[in-house]
């Protein structure tokens, strides 16, 4: 399962309420969140981190793409 976000222009919190939501949503996959600020980015990747999920960054011009996998198991 892959799940396209983008997330710019939003201010946190919503990046990471809506992360949260597409995370609590599936038992394994991926997300690509992409924000175009670095508080975004920085908050999205915690609440990843804290679901026990990878995380992947790259620059895209302005944006952050974040690719976030959620496994089970």
């Amino acid at each position: 399962m892959m799940i396209e976000l983008d997330l710019r222009g939003l201010a946190c919190p919503i990046p990471v309420i809506r992360t949260k939501k597409a995370l609590d949503g599936m038992q394994e996959g991926t997300i690509l969140a992409i924000v175009d600020n670095p508080a975004s980015k920085e908050n999205v990747m915690r609440l990843a981190r804290a679901y026990g999920c990878d995380v992947e960054v790259e620059l895209s011009g302005e944006d952050f793409r974040l690719t976030i996998t959620k496994r089970t198991g």
